[in-house]
């Protein structure tokens, strides 16, 4: 068969010039390994070519650390800089490895499939926590088994099938108890425990209780560090108008608060159906209003060194995106800044994911790792980016950040 004149081998004279069947199986190795390189180096370059138009403060710059992540999501750090990565849709659990320590992945490895939207990742003591719909799974010596992990661990199993929110954020927090959000199975809908909470177990999938009510759809949380308390970000309900309600940034110092779902929005918005039912008193308003639809989901408080002073214990939160907003709002990461605990600032830090009201990514999730560089998942684009800071000559002390 003649080659294609599309064909860039045909341009260059090799087409037809190359018999493979003739070559040895050597040659072909060669081939092959040269190919699947180039395959792979165009795949990085295309994503390095569209972080270029990732708009952040001066000092700040933003590159690739792994592609090819179909669906990233969720991100948990594991020993010796091995970071896996849970989905939502695809069904898969990926282990990304740096073993050159260039801070660049240099190799994805696929550790479960099959799964039912394992979305939260967990890491703690040897062992990787896998959230699915309707139960916790336990992966042990994940570190030395990731080409062969076996059968994990059923943990706990007795979290509704319900999809419908049904995906899961999973954290360990300071006390040592595994943190595992419950959506509600709806849009707006009165609900029933454990519906619209966040629960905890302990490691062993014992001790189950809910520790905060009145949450629509919590996929992310962390606790500060000084004061050891839950902070945690919720999806706003739909269908209000393109700009209500807001998302809410929500602070849970101690167990048994109630934030108002579905009664209330934000701070001062009763729902139309559900708003009559109970009193304003009984409900704790979030720390900080977001934007309308954005869809905020990792956050987590800034405990590196690499960023300047000023963003030290400030708040990184992914922005998905809005779906159903006229204007699409959101694709990107932004900073809620606190003064003595208290949000005083909501800012865009990272954007450009979305251009002339089209996305070509979507964050999911934000981890800071041990250098101070802050990773940031895609699950649109099937990657992990590293947000570094290096401080211009020149320049005075944190400038960069107000300019």
């Amino acid at each position: 068969m003649r080659p294609s004149p599309r064909d860039p081998e045909a341009k260059s004279g090799l087409a037809g010039k190359i018999n493979p069947m003739k070559l040895p199986h050597a040659c072909l190795a060669s081939l092959f390994f040269l190919f699947s390189f180039l395959f792979v180096s165009s795949a990085a370059c295309s994503a390095d070519s569209r972080l270029e138009s990732i708009r952040l403060p001066p000092g700040f710059k933003i590159s690739s650390y792994a592609t090819n992540i179909p669906g990233a999501r969720s991100m948990a750090l594991g020993p010796d800089g091995v970071l896996f990565v849970g989905t939502r849709k695809e069904g898969k659990v990926y282990a990304v490895l740096d073993r050159k320590a260039r801070n660049r992945a240099d190799e994805v490895i696929t550790i479960a499939r099959g799964l039912i939207m394992p979305n939260g990742v967990a890491y703690r003591d040897g062992s990787l926590y896998v959230a699915e719909v309707s139960r916790i799974l336990r992966y042990d010596g994940i570190a030395s088994r990731l080409r062969n992990p076996g059968k994990p661990v059923v943990v706990y199993d007795r979290f509704p099938t319900a999809s419908h929110h049904g995906w899961k954020f999973i954290r360990f927090g300071p006390d040592g108890l595994l943190y595992v959000p419950v959506g509600a199975p709806c849009n707006v809908c009165e609900v029933k425990d454990p519906f619209g909470t966040i629960t905890r177990i302990r490691p062993d999938g014992s001790g189950f209780e809910i520790f905060a009510r009145g949450v629509r759809n919590s996929v992310g949380f962390d606790w500060d560090p000084e004061t050891k308390e839950l902070w945690f970000t919720d999806n706003g309900r739909d269908w209000l108008g393109d700009d209500l309600p807001p998302d809410e940034l929500n602070h849970a110092p101690v167990k048994g608060l109630h934030f108002g779902f579905p009664y209330r929005h934000g701070k001062e918005i009763p729902d139309p159906k559900f708003g009559n039912r109970q009193r304003k008193e009984e409900f704790v308003s979030p720390a900080s209003e977001l934007g309308p639809h954005v869809a905020s989901l990792g956050m987590r408080f800034y405990t590196g060194t690499m960023f300047p002073e000023s963003y030290r214990r400030q708040i990184f939160i992914a922005e998905h995106g809005s779906w159903n907003r006229s204007t699409p709002i959101g694709y990107r990461i932004t900073l809620v800044r606190l003064e003595n605990g208290r949000p005083m600032g909501y800012e865009v830090f990272a954007e450009g994911w979305l251009s002339d009201g089209r996305a070509w990514g979507r964050p999911v999730d934000v981890l800071v790792m041990p250098d101070g560089a802050l990773l940031v998942s895609d699950d649109k684009a099937g990657a992990i980016y590293r947000i570094t800071y290096r401080k211009r000559e020149g320049a005075k002390k944190d400038s960069a950040i107000r300019d």
